[in-house]
């Protein structure tokens, strides 16, 4: 008879009874069960199973009591592990601390970015009323800061390393000269000229430079004086080139005189305005539609970005379009209104995208951390570049009387 046996210290069991329970194979022969037992035990129970001297051992949920031996001995046995009640005491605290640390710090980034955006949108609108020279020096400021963040995006190891970034002097100096084409489209009242003589003094820098040039060098300058400096421009050809009297809007009646009074309400005015607007309202409805009805990726450029919600952010852009042009009573017309909401979008949208492009291939999240909560100034404005170009050209050349 192959001989079994059960290690008593290793397991800390105590014998409890041995009593003698009949053979169902054999009748004559009489068989002894030792049970054997420990206190309770919180963690799952470790099962022997012997088959003659072979020892099996089983760990799960439920756990067989019994210890089977191949002839007609049955050695019933319990053997349960010590709790380490220190170690699980450290674990579930982790456990538990680890999500509240968690939720903690993205409390904090949410009221961060709101109270940011709220102060940010709060002196935009100021600084689009105020119009002239304000929004002008104001642009040009957010202008130099993107541009800067752009050629650091430029310059950063997922780019550089597939392709010669520009030196930094004409990084800084087209940076400069970025900040100085709202300025100058202000002052001329067109910008082809500055444009024109940025890049060819940008092109002659990079020509005559020390090293060898490289034309992923120029590619890359030149898209940058027009990302960062060249489409920027039409917003101030909007907001303070289109100057004819807005003569429907009734806030323009009643509006104080000391801020300007019935002629601070100009089409440029009430097209910046609902623009602003509708951009706003694209990315929130896009956001809120995205989070609740996201199911289909809309590019690879930004997995987060859906099919639905880019649908609820066209709905959100042209039903604010709409509202606005009802108080404001321009355009005058509704379909004209559904249009302009339209292009709004689609230009937030491809903004959006073109800096996630450009981000996507420097590697990192965010262009800068200038506004906490928001990233860098390339992060907000990038639905505003290409907006403002679309915006202006939509209220030039497709609406009569420039939609009054």
């Amino acid at each position: 008879m192959a001989s079994s046996c059960i290690d008593f210290d290793r397991f800390k069991l105590l014998p409890l009874s041995l009593t003698s329970l009949s053979n169902s194979h054999s009748p004559s022969t009489s068989s002894r069960t030792l049970i054997l037992t420990r206190p309770r035990c919180s963690i799952p129970r470790i099962g022997l199973f012997l088959y003659g001297s072979r020892l099996r051992r089983e760990v799960s949920g439920i756990i067989p009591r019994t210890i089977f031996l191949k002839h007609p001995r049955i050695i019933t046995a319990v053997a349960r592990a010590e709790p380490n009640e220190e170690v699980n005491k450290g674990n579930s605290t982790t456990a538990r601390e680890i999500p509240t640390s968690e939720l903690k710090q993205k409390n904090s980034q949410l009221k961060k970015r709101v109270v940011f955006g709220l102060g940010i949108g709060i002196s935009v609108g100021g600084v689009v009323l105020a119009g002239g020279w304000v929004f002008t020096v104001a642009l040009a400021a957010a202008v130099f800061m993107g541009a800067r963040e752009y050629f650091e995006l430029v310059r950063s190891r997922g780019i550089a390393d597939g392709m010669t970034p520009p030196p930094r002097y004409i990084s800084r100096v087209c940076s400069v000269i970025c900040a100085l084409m709202p300025v100058l489209t202000l002052y001329l009242g067109q910008i082809d000229v500055s444009v024109t003589s940025a890049a060819f003094v940008v092109a002659m820098a990079l020509l005559m430079q020390r090293g060898i040039p490289r034309f992923a060098q120029l590619t890359s300058a030149m898209f940058g004086l027009f990302y960062c400096g060249y489409l920027p421009c039409f917003w101030v050809k909007l907001r303070c080139g289109l100057a004819v009297p807005a003569l429907n809007t009734r806030l323009g009646a009643s509006w104080p005189v000391i801020f300007g009074g019935q002629t601070q309400w100009t089409v440029g005015l009430v097209a910046t305005l609902i623009s602003f607007s509708s951009i706003i309202a694209a990315d929130t409805f896009a956001f809120i539609g995205g989070k609740a009805f996201g199911r289909t990726p809309l590019t690879n450029i930004s997995p987060k970005k859906t099919w639905e919600g880019a649908a609820a952010g066209l709905g959100g852009c042209i039903a604010t379009s709409v509202l606005l042009s009802r108080i404001f009573c321009w355009p005058t017309f509704t379909l004209s209104a559904v249009a302009f909401g339209i292009l709004n979008f689609f230009g937030s949208l491809f903004g959006d995208l073109t800096e996630s492009m450009i981000k996507r291939d420097a590697g990192v999240k965010d262009s800068g951390s200038l506004i906490p909560g928001h990233g860098g100034i390339l992060d907000r404005v990038d639905s505003y570049i290409f907006t403002g170009a679309l915006a202006y050209s939509f209220v030039k050349l497709f609406l009569p009387f420039y939609g009054v």
